[in-house]
């Protein structure tokens, strides 16, 4: 039963708790830039999915072939390999979504998500448990950029997946750069108000894990005593 529990929190654990957008705050980039419509950021989302599952797959597979020295590169030439992949099937099968984003496919290769997934994760557990952890934080990730974009498409352009809701008022500010800062703010605050989350009540040396090696704390508990 608690190998159930264990498989279950691996695939469900990057939705909410520890979402990499919306609570890690990693691949700030994709979501802030492709976010302006719905079908954009579910695009982006299975395409960074895709990738998340096949190259955790691989070096969950490698990860005692791989010489520690050289596990970086590595990572990222099996990463670029499925990038590569999804961005060929992407422009033979989807060519609308393709050319919407083009740019911002190639920058998945170094995606703080799949890179840091690949070194957290993968590369330190099996191939089943890194399968459930990709899906759980792919679509996470998915997720957090259709949300985004819906909220975005909706109030900005008075659409939604490309479907015009005859809104009375749209804010363009939306769709634009500052309207992506101003959602992803919101949305990141109400998780955090769902999850209880708080801030430390205190902030100092005493609650940062380098402390004991840090010079600035040992000068300041000398001068304290």
């Amino acid at each position: 039963m608690s190998e159930k529990k264990g498989e279950l929190y691996q695939l469900t654990k990057g939705i909410i708790k520890e979402n990499p957008t919306l609570v890690t705050l990693l691949g700030m980039c994709p979501t802030l830039a492709v976010t302006t419509m719905a079908s954009n950021g579910i695009g982006m989302g299975l395409a960074t999915t895709f990738v998340l599952i096949c190259s955790n797959i691989v070096i969950s597979l490698l990860k005692n072939v791989i010489p520690k020295a050289v596990r970086l590169p590595c990572f990222i030439v099996v990463i670029a390999s499925f990038v590569t992949l999804i961005e060929f099937l992407m422009k033979g099968f989807l060519p609308e979504l393709y050319d919407s984003l083009r740019l911002f496919l190639s920058l998945i290769t170094v995606n703080c998500i799949i890179l840091g997934r690949a070194e957290a994760f993968a590369s330190k557990n099996g191939v089943f448990a890194s399968i459930l952890d990709a899906v759980g934080m792919g679509l996470g990730f998915t997720l957090a950029l259709f949300l985004m974009g819906s909220i975005r498409e909706i109030i900005g352009a008075g659409q939604w997946m490309g479907i015009d809701l005859h809104l009375p008022v749209t804010m363009t500010l939306f769709i634009m750069p500052a309207g992506g800062f101003f959602t992803i703010g919101v949305i990141i605050a109400l998780v955090n108000k769902l999850s209880k989350k708080k801030p430390p009540e205190e902030i100092g040396c005493a609650g940062c894990p380098n402390a004991a090696s840090c010079g600035t704390c040992s000068k300041k508990e000398g001068a304290e005593q």
